[in-house]
């Protein structure tokens, strides 16, 4: 009879630990004690970008949200001094970003590549040698995305879900084959400082915030001073505003259906406030 208590009791115990899970799981709580599709805005090395969610490759200028969460991405790094500088700064504010990195760059500085990926941000495809995609051949481009891709799969163990075409040049033949022959995202950016022209950190903090909005995509590169300078100010501004950051895998999983837009004849300004979006297919100046 002695024997049986410690069984009985045990017995009890377990019962009220699984009914415990079952009301966390049932409520949508992770152990981690977050919503299963609330991206974590603190740096954590395991899976830091999420698989993305069975769909078609698309192509997105910005995404439609109403959470105050938009994505920081800079281009054209792995620099060897610029984006260990970066990459200290997003650790100490707790922010996650996208690098769209170069396939040289990265086979030149895996070591940062590799950093990149560690400390929890996402790496994607920004081609190899920088060309505008518009001005190359199928071969070319074929070349350009695979190469690239390859490298930063075999640097970090990542494999890109997504890119951004050099200088934003694109036309429906490059977008084809991102989407259907690479399957790969499309990424543009709904903000765009104009950092490459060197206006100095404290304009291009001013451009990013102002821009910002939900499902902002912000645009940077991180192959210069001053936008590494402004950083820390346009991070800390965003967030005295109530924005988080998210990777830009993870604010595309916030994404949430387009409302219709009214009818033609409504088609007023005091009915319609929508922005249109807008294609590049010409070349953008040298820096993107």
């Amino acid at each position: 009879m002695r024997a049986s208590i410690p069984v009985l009791a045990v017995a009890a115990l377990m019962v009220c630990a699984c009914a415990q899970e079952h009301r966390l799981g049932s409520a949508g709580i992770t152990d981690a004690g977050l919503h299963p599709h609330t991206p974590s805005l603190s740096i954590t090395p395991a899976q830091a970008t999420p698989s993305r969610p069975p769909r078609e490759p698309a192509y997105y200028n910005m995404v439609n949200t109403s959470r105050p969460i938009l994505a920081l991405t800079f281009d054209d790094g792995p620099h060897p001094q610029l984006t260990p500088r970066l990459l200290d700064i997003l650790r100490q504010q707790g922010v996650r970003a996208t690098f769209y990195v170069i396939g040289r760059n990265v086979e030149t500085y895996p070591e940062i590549a590799r950093r990149i990926v560690a400390e929890g941000h996402e790496i994607a495809n920004h081609t190899w040698n920088h060309p505008a995609l518009t001005k190359v051949s199928a071969a070319k481009l074929k070349q350009e995305i695979e190469s690239t891709t390859k490298v930063i799969e075999r640097v970090t163990g990542r494999r890109p879900t997504n890119m951004r075409p050099p200088y934003g040049a694109i036309n429906d033949r490059v977008r084809q084959s991102l989407l259907q022959d690479h399957k790969l995202d499309v990424i543009m950016w709904s903000v765009d400082p104009l950092d490459w022209k060197r206006p100095g950190a404290s304009v291009v903090t001013q451009r990013m915030v102002q821009g910002a909005k939900p499902g902002a995509i912000l645009l940077a590169h991180d192959i210069h001073p001053g936008t590494i300078e402004a950083m820390p100010q346009t991070i800390a501004q965003l967030k005295a505003k109530g924005y988080g950051f998210a990777t830009v895998s993870q604010l595309l999983a916030l994404r949430e259906p387009e409302v219709a837009a009214p009818a033609a004849a409504d088609l007023t300004p005091a009915s319609y406030g929508g922005e249109p979006t807008v294609e590049v297919s010409g070349e953008s100046p040298a820096g993107y």
